[in-house]
């Protein structure tokens, strides 16, 4: 039976396991030992509230996760909290998919950001993804673009 709850720091190790087989399986090639930046990241945002994540967990073994990031910018008309929601992590083990787990896990966080003043929530997401999202009533946006510093 699959048990869902919030993301806490004793489950961090197996999360960011997950969360770096995720971004190779999404074709990320970049080979930098990338644990120690998302421990801090995890551990700072978890502390002050501007990260969030629920895990799907049969017995003691992860086999789903979200994740969602809020930040702040100046109000615009299609958001004037101006409080965002940068969804991330959306990830469900190959046996376990196609059983409802990620729209629960999506739901649960999508409610997170509502109850944390968010007007919007964004994701970047992987071709695998954009069904649930669209069921879920995300809506395409060709604006995004990227600057790397």
């Amino acid at each position: 039976m699959i048990e869902y709850r919030k993301l806490g720091k004793n489950d961090l190790d197996e999360f960011i396991r997950i969360r770096i087989g995720q971004l190779r399986e999404e074709g990320a090639t970049e080979d930098i030992d990338l644990k120690p930046a998302l421990l801090d990241y995890y551990n700072r945002h978890m502390a002050d509230g501007t990260f969030v994540s629920y895990i799907a967990v049969d017995g003691d073994k992860i086999v789903g996760t979200s994740g969602m990031s809020f930040v702040e910018k100046p109000p615009y008309f299609g958001c004037p909290s101006g409080k965002l929601g940068l969804l991330s992590s959306m990830y469900t083990d190959n046996n376990y998919r196609r059983q409802g787990i990620a729209k629960k896990l999506l739901s649960m966080v999508v409610d997170e950001a509502r109850a944390y003043g968010c007007g919007v929530v964004q994701i970047t997401a992987s071709d695998m993804g954009v069904l649930l999202y669209s069921d879920f009533g995300f809506v395409k946006n060709g604006n995004f673009m990227q600057y790397k510093l």
